[in-house]
């Protein structure tokens, strides 16, 4: 049960890790890249006279224009030349206008295809104006003291000031005040009860629910002191209304940072970034300066009395913060690559490159939105551009998001399926499959609102050009999304059936891997993988190219003839190719059984489209193609029945004998470890020969083939001990000469001859 909960947390973690891996680059993109984009600069304005007008007119009409902070210059008109104002005024200064100079045609807006030539221009001019201002900021405190001392609720009483500041004391005491309160009830759930996922995600949430909460009060607490001591709608009050803004959005960037990194607590931390630490306190300087500028920006606007001082506040701190967050880019590079690469245990080189460049990416992001907004300070339709520049930003940072977010989601969901049971390889292809189905429709989705998004500043959207060619490309897009999905289909199912490799060390020669003896079908579609995902692949693309206009018809012609070349020029392949595909047909061998082609013999570790390679129980491997294989033996297919004899002595007991090996082919079915190998059990067959020295019994069983060896030797090993407990006999090689002592004396007094009677017998 603990090792199925880590599992699960694991795979939870899996689900967040690619959410999560977005999230720095989503915290330093979103805030205040889109402001500064937006705080667009009025172009200048030369405005072309005709020569006749009244001083009272031109006083008119340069006072309507400089009142919008531009820049004017004035000149007459030249021979041919229409009088006219160059750049659009503000409606304010439209209306201030007399009639004539209203009326006037505008100059032509400049096309879609040199916007983006005349990109790099505007950026230039936009880049200088904005430098140019940052001295006129220093007036911004000056305007400040001015625009303070007017404020109405400092009439009587306390000052605007003091009233301020009482506010935002209340609400930080407040705040701090729950924080400490709520302290003992929120501690027993603040820490996790172990290390798996689970644990950790429910005491972050505890720990978010707190700090939410606080946060709500605190702000609330603002509001409400706000309506009692700021009741004029005067400076003070909007000052404290735009603080408090910034002070949420702030606090946002805080408490989501402490949900996700968890500063002091690294037990309950949900993302693995390593220096998290340091990381967090980075997102806390971002946290308070980028609200900081906006909210100060927002004030500076309603009281400086030079629109330049503005943009001057705007460039400077647009410069500062795109300097902090490529910075803080760069030196995340090395974590980010390794919170992308943290969970996989093999990654590919596709991944290693994408984690390389993730940091890489979002440096160019933010100074490219930088430059955008400075390049939307001089363009006539600058606003849009901006707009175009933050959606775009969005979409980047969204897109990632949810399309990793939903993949990791349903993969902890295939894993938490696998958890509970054993998933075939139908069900695995098909989870994989709506995992990248769901990935690449949301891909599909972020790029055709990027293209909606970008399109109109480059193509005239509702011409029938552009429409034929969106039809071409959607119709395109779909059949090569539907190819892919078929792809990862097919490389999943042929995945999930392909055999897992079980090298053979030296030692192992026991180690028996019967159950991964792979199924028939599982031999078979390994081998025709290649040529099925090929085949997928090569059509898809042709029927992509056909759909784009190119005629494949002589690609056809040349792919046969190709094909027909090689048929010829390679028979001995070709022979190969079609014998294998033959004995995958036949079922003759799989993956993992023993065979014998009579020449090579060994156990089968790989098959190809022409090949198969034999491992040998001395370790080497033999690769024998098809095409020489004329007949093979397979010692690994449904059962075995082994035969071996022993030797007893002529005075053995044959029925005893008999009796103690059947009792030993008994306890052998009743083993645990051995038993269920066998398929007949171990008994004496009878007499099989009697030599000069030794009476020859045979003896059989019948087993599984992976286990056949192991058994024998374990029955040998039991009827020696039986027999000899039985006081059974072996029969034994050495020489026994008996003696006949009486028969041997009886001819030897026979042949002494009887005493001579005149001889005296021997004494």
């Amino acid at each position: 049960m603990m090792v199925r909960s880590q599992t699960l947390g694991r795979s939870a973690v899996s689900c967040l890790l690619p959410i999560l891996a977005v999230l720095a680059a989503f915290l330093s993109l979103s805030a205040p890249s889109g402001a500064l984009a937006q705080a667009k600069v009025e172009p200048p304005v030369t405005l072309v006279l005709r020569g006749d007008e009244t001083p009272e007119t031109l006083k008119r009409m340069l006072d309507a224009l400089q009142a919008s902070g531009r820049t004017v210059t004035v000149r007459i008109a030249g021979p041919g030349e229409t009088p006219s104002v160059a750049a659009p005024a503000t409606p304010g200064a439209v209306q201030a206008a007399p009639a004539q100079a209203a009326h006037a045609p505008a100059a032509a807006e400049p096309t879609a295809g040199s916007r983006l030539e005349t990109f790099w221009d505007d950026f230039t001019s936009g880049f200088d104006s904005g430098n140019d201002a940052i001295p006129a900021a220093t007036t911004l405190p000056e305007d400040w003291r001015r625009a303070w001392g007017e404020n109405r609720n400092g009439a009587t009483g306390l000052s605007a000031t003091s009233r301020l500041l009482l506010c935002f004391a209340a609400a930080v005491c407040v705040g701090l005040l729950f924080r400490r309160l709520s302290a003992g009830g929120f501690a027993r759930h603040l820490e996790p009860a172990g290390p798996a996922f689970t644990p950790r995600l429910v005491a972050s949430l505890y720990g978010l629910l707190q700090d939410a909460l606080m946060v709500a009060l605190a702000l609330g607490t603002l509001r409400l002191c706000s309506s009692f001591l700021l009741p004029e709608p005067d400076l003070a009050a909007r000052t404290l209304r735009t603080a408090g803004n910034g002070a949420a959005i702030s606090a946002a960037y805080m408490v989501l940072g402490r949900f996700l990194l968890s500063p002091g607590a690294p037990q309950r931390r949900l993302l693995p970034l390593p220096r998290a630490e340091r990381h967090f306190k980075l997102l806390v300087l971002y946290a308070l300066a980028g609200p900081f500028v906006i909210t100060s920006a927002m004030i500076a606007d309603t009281v400086a009395r030079d629109r330049a001082a503005v943009t001057g506040f705007f460039a400077a701190t647009g410069i500062a913060i795109t300097i902090f967050k490529v910075w803080w880019f760069f030196d995340a590079r090395h974590d980010l690559k390794a919170l992308v690469l943290r969970y996989s245990d093999n990654p590919g080189t596709m991944l290693r490159i994408v984690a390389a460049l993730t940091p890489w990416l979002y440096i160019a992001i933010s100074i490219l939105i930088w430059m955008m907004g400075r390049a939307a300070m001089m363009m006539s339709d600058g606003g849009r551009w901006a707009e175009a520049a933050g959606l775009t930003q969005i979409i980047i940072v969204l897109a990632p998001i949810f399309a990793v977010g939903i993949g990791a989601l349903l993969r902890c969901r295939q894993a938490h399926r696998a958890a509970l049971s054993p998933q075939t390889p139908q069900q695995e292809a098909i989870a994989r499959t709506v995992q990248a189905a769901a990935t690449g429709i949301i891909w599909a989705g972020a790029f055709y609102l990027f293209a909606r998004l970008w399109g109109g500043f480059f193509a005239d959207m509702g011409s029938p050009e552009f429409i034929a060619f969106s039809r071409q490309a959607a119709s395109v897009a779909l059949l090569a999304f539907g190819g892919w999905v078929a792809l990862v289909f097919l490389k999943a199912f042929f995945d999930a059936y392909t055999p897992k490799p079980t090298p053979s060390l030296p030692g192992d020669e026991d180690v028996v891997h019967e159950d991964l003896v792979p199924s028939r079908l599982a031999t078979v579609l390994p081998v025709m993988r290649g040529v099925v995902l090929g085949a997928v692949f090569g059509l898809t693309g042709l029927v992509v190219l056909s759909r784009l206009g190119v005629d494949i018809g002589p690609l056809l012609a040349g792919f046969g003839i190709l094909g027909l070349a090689i048929s010829f020029g390679s028979q001995a392949l070709v022979r190969d190719i079609v014998s294998g595909f033959f004995f995958m047909i036949e079922d003759a061998f799989r993956v993992g059984e023993y065979v014998d082609n009579g020449k090579l013999k060994g156990t089968v570790e790989k098959i190809s489209l022409r090949s198969m390679q034999l491992r040998h129980q001395s370790g080497q491997i033999h690769t024998v193609p098809f095409g020489q294989i004329g007949a093979l033996t397979n010692a690994s297919r449904d059962w075995a029945t082994l035969k071996f004899n022993i030797r007893l002595d002529h005075s053995a007991d044959i029925e005893q004998a008999r009796k103690t090996i059947k009792k030993t082919g008994l306890a052998l079915l009743e083993d645990p470890e051995y038993g269920p190998h066998f398929i007949a059990p171990l008994k004496m067959q009878g007499v099989a020969d009697i030599t000069d020295s030794a009476v020859v019994i045979r003896l059989k069983f019948t087993a599984k083939p992976a286990h056949a060896s192991t058994l024998q030797r374990e029955a040998l090993k039991r009827v020696y001990r039986g027999l000899n407990d039985a006081h059974v006999p072996f029969a034994s090689n050495a020489v026994t000469v008996r003696g006949g002592e009486e028969r041997y004396a009886a001819a030897a007094i026979t042949a002494v001859p009887p005493p001579s009677p005149l001889a005296p017998a021997a004494s």
